[in-house]
């Protein structure tokens, strides 16, 4: 019964007539454009990018081949999507083993917890309608919860959002869960209202549970006042066109339907399949390969932020949010071999999506699925704007490693890059402005482009001096490249006749825009002492410092210590081009080195080395 069906004729047509002027507001919200965009899309840089990563698409095929033999598996299909297109989907190997049937991208293979991001998508296809709020207790929509007892006095109520982020309390029960698919609502509803225990306070960790997702379906059925299954059906695969995904086995054509395996003593035993029920909203979604590429492709289309029509099911906003991670993150360094860099991952569970961060490809989105006869993993990089996936037949195997090694593939092709930047057109003004200031200094221009902190932190007279010490000797210069960092911060260079300057600004959160942050840092040509010195510590790192000419206060134990550390780190490291310094007693100098970059910076006494400091970047996000 849909709840609410006793109220009153007209509270509820009241109710009904509030919910329409809900999605009407809320429709022209979407559609309303803004009256001038300082926010611009970030973009790729590489006009060959997509070209050089289909490249690798051969690679991939082969690598999937191979592994799957390793790896004893039966049949995959997997998919690989770039940017809004799928460029390739294929299957391998067998989806009946038995009947010695060959897998293809049509071929049908259950995706098990894979499914929670779609029923996290029908819930906020709801919150986006008006029909409910990622707030609000999930005893007003399910009513069989209104008898738990809360886990301690001071819990909360049990929310949607608790839900979706795995965050409600209820206790991890993937064994359990992997057998309840089939469960009757009837008896789904008697399970409810017998209560269960909790595992934490509501609210305070993260714990996996796919008891909380199946509540969730109960949520949309009862909202929506269809079944989820229907709902998510009509309102999500049908406008994406995924027209081979289906809840029921009954449904898959049998000539296409992937049959689940386990290993036993080097032989493939027939794993029984769960047919439909109140379970499934958790993981009972069967689909194909070329069809959930599509949804990744959706998932991608949401990036990056910018003014076009919405063409998904749902808004981008909404995609992205998904995406994003709510919460409770979890850490994890690892050195997978000695003397490899460190492997560093940020993660936290979005809605029904989990949400990575690491050196490798910075933002990363993904879930896996496992099943009794079936293991699966789609992956992609938002930034990036590629994505793969992995289906196979047999009991949890382990298909991210699959995806992930096939992401490499992508990466060692040099363009999985991510998109970068675009300056507003407020920071291309004062990035001139800045320009014009420091090239031909005025008070009164300073004034007209400092925000209030700015001479408040260091003096308009003190940065005046300080420029224009930098600007000695310089002769004459011209505004260079400007990189962005975001639509508000970036660094620009001058390029002069006998040297550079290096300059770096934030803009302020004010209009107009003005400049809050600004940093010059003046830069010549490394002398033949300089570089030679450089030259001579960079290999220093390899073999000691014995062979260096050092200033009297400068310890060579010290800075032996020193460079044996960064060996350890870093690895051997190149010399590349001064990026700041006089050019005849100091210089800061890039350095190429195996495990991440570095930056050298000396100062000569009398031809002596006076100083040395190893550092990273400013902008390094990762230690090796």
């Amino acid at each position: 019964m849909h709840h609410g069906s006793n109220i009153p004729n007209v509270a509820r047509w009241s109710r009904v007539l509030l919910q329409a002027l809900c999605i009407v507001c809320l429709a022209a919200m979407a559609a309303a454009p803004r009256a001038s965009s300082d926010l611009p899309p970030s973009r790729f840089s590489d006009a060959e990018r997509k070209h050089k990563l289909m490249l690798a698409l051969p690679l991939i095929e082969r690598l999937m081949s191979e592994r799957i033999k390793e790896m004893g598996i039966p049949g995959v299909a997997y998919g690989v999507v770039i940017d809004d297109e799928v460029v390739q989907v294929k299957g391998l190997g067998v989806r009946d083993v038995a009947a010695g049937a060959p897998a293809d991208a049509d071929t049908v293979f259950r995706i098990a917890s894979m499914t929670k991001s779609f029923t996290a998508l029908a819930i906020l296809k709801l919150r986006d309608a008006g029909k409910l709020s990622l707030d609000d207790p999930v005893a007003r929509y399910v009513p069989e919860l209104s008898a738990w007892q809360r886990p301690t006095s001071d819990s909360g109520p049990i929310t949607i959002r608790h839900l979706l982020s795995h965050t409600a309390g209820l206790p991890e029960d993937n064994p359990q869960g992997d057998r309840v698919l089939d469960v009757t609502p009837a008896a789904f509803s008697a399970w409810l209202k017998s209560g269960v225990p909790f595992a934490s306070a509501t609210g305070s960790e993260f714990e996996y549970s796919n008891l909380g997702f199946m509540i969730l379906g109960s949520v949309i059925t009862r909202v929506s006042g269809r079944p989820f299954q229907a709902y998510i059906t009509e309102e999500v695969l049908a406008p994406l066109g995924m027209r081979s995904t289906y809840w029921s086995l009954a449904a898959v054509p049998t000539e296409r339907l992937a049959k689940g395996y386990r290993n036993d003593k080097d032989s493939w035993i027939a794993e029984p399949m769960l047919n439909d029920g109140a379970g499934a909203a958790m993981g009972g979604l069967l689909t194909s390969s070329r069809d959930l590429a599509r949804y990744i492709a959706m998932m991608l289309s949401a990036y990056p932020p910018r003014d076009d029509p919405e063409r998904a099911p749902v808004l981008r906003r909404t995609l992205r949010e998904m995406q994003s991670g709510m919460g409770m993150p979890d850490v994890t360094v690892l050195r997978q071999l000695p003397g490899e860099p460190l492997i560093g991952r940020g993660s936290s569970y979005g809605f029904g999506l989990v949400a990575y961060r690491d050196c490798d490809w910075g933002r990363e989105v993904q879930h896996s699925g496992g099943l009794p006869g079936f293991g699966s993993n789609m992956r992609w990089l938002p930034d990036h704007g590629v994505g793969i996936l992995v289906l196979a037949n047999l009991t949890y195997a382990d298909a991210s490693s699959l995806t992930r090694a096939a992401m490499s593939l992508l990466q060692n092709t040099g363009a999985l890059n991510a998109r970068e930047a675009a300056a507003s057109p407020s920071l291309e003004r004062m990035v001139r402005a800045t320009s014009d200031l420091i090239l031909d200094w005025s008070d009164e221009r300073a004034r007209a482009i400092a925000a209030d902190n700015l001479f408040l932190d260091e003096t308009l007279e003190e940065r005046k001096a300080s420029i224009a010490r930098m600007r000695t000797g310089l002769g004459a210069c011209k505004l260079g490249k400007l990189d962005a960092e975001n639509a508000l911060r970036g660094k620009f260079h001058i390029d002069c006749d006998h040297g550079w300057l290096n300059v770096r600004l934030t803009l302020a959160p004010v209009q107009p825009p003005r400049v809050q942050f600004l940093e010059v840092m003046a830069g010549r040509p490394a002398s033949p002492a300089l570089r030679q010195s450089a030259e001579a510590i960079v290999k220093s790192i390899a073999v000691g410092p014995r062979d260096l000419l050092l200033a009297p206060r400068l310890k060579r134990s010290e800075l032996s210590a020193m460079l044996e550390s960064n060996r350890l780190v870093y690895g051997s490291c190149r010399l590349l081009d001064a990026t700041e310094g006089d050019g005849v007693a100091t210089a800061k100098f890039s350095l190429d080195c195996d495990r991440a970059p570095l930056e050298l910076t000396l100062s000569l006494e009398e031809g002596h080395i006076a100083n040395v400091v190893l550092s990273q970047p400013n902008n390094a996000a990762c230690v090796p």
